[in-house]
This record gives structure tokens, sequence and C-alpha cells, in this order.
């Protein structure tokens, strides 16, 4: 079992920064290929960004250089660094763990344990 908890949303203005945390329980976690999602109101859940456990990364290609994931598996979590964010980027982001697995995916029903959620909101 993983439990995976998310902070550090907010509300910030166009060009902003925000990096997101995940810290994640269980013993198996430096394994475990992660996964950021986000569900803006009305919309999908939709892939941002996965990472293998030694770190190699993949991303929602509208988001490559702006966002960047990466994971500390001595203090299991994982981050999305997030920069000149726009007033498109407002969703509530999820963070996703496999089960038993280190290769990432874009899908979400490849991710057997979710988070909360934090909610992201950009003004423009």
């Amino acid at each position: 079992q993983v439990q995976l908890v998310e902070s550090g949303g907010g509300l910030v203005q166009a060009g902003d920064s925000l990096r997101l945390s995940c810290a994640a329980s269980g013993r198996a976690f430096m394994w475990t290929a992660m996964g950021w999602f986000r569900q803006a109101p009305g919309k999908e859940r939709e892939f941002v960004s996965a990472i293998t456990w030694n770190s190699i990364t993949r991303y929602l290609d509208s988001l490559k250089g702006r966002f960047t994931m990466s994971r500390d598996n001595a203090k299991n979590t994982v981050y999305l660094q997030m920069n000149s964010l726009k007033p498109e980027d407002t969703a509530v982001y999820y963070c996703a763990a496999k089960q038993g697995s280190s290769s990432t995916s874009t899908f979400s029903s490849d991710y057997a344990y979710w988070g909360q959620g934090t909610q992201v909101t950009v003004s423009s």
C-alpha cells in the first residue's frame, strides 16, 4: 500500500513559479514510477509528467521546458517544478504511483495510487 500527500499548490500570477511536492509512504517507493496529472474544471484528467525510479522523465509535449519533475528517493518525495505559469495551467494537480512497476506511463489507469490533489490557480 502506498499513500501519497501533495502540497505546494496555491494562487499565483501568470509568469510565476510553483513547486509541488508529493510525499509517499511505503518501502517500495524508490523502485516505483511516479506521475503527475492535472484536471481542470469540466475537463478530463490529463497527463503532466512521469519519472522512473532512476529519474528518467517524460512530459506532456506542451509543457516541456516549463515543467520539471524530479524525485528524492531518500525522502520518498517527488517534485514538480512549474515555471512561467499560465492561466491555462489552472487545475487540481494529482500525484500518482504505479504498483510494482518502474516504467512510466501517460495513462491514468496504469497508476494504482493517487493523492488527494492540490489546487493550482494562475491568474492573468
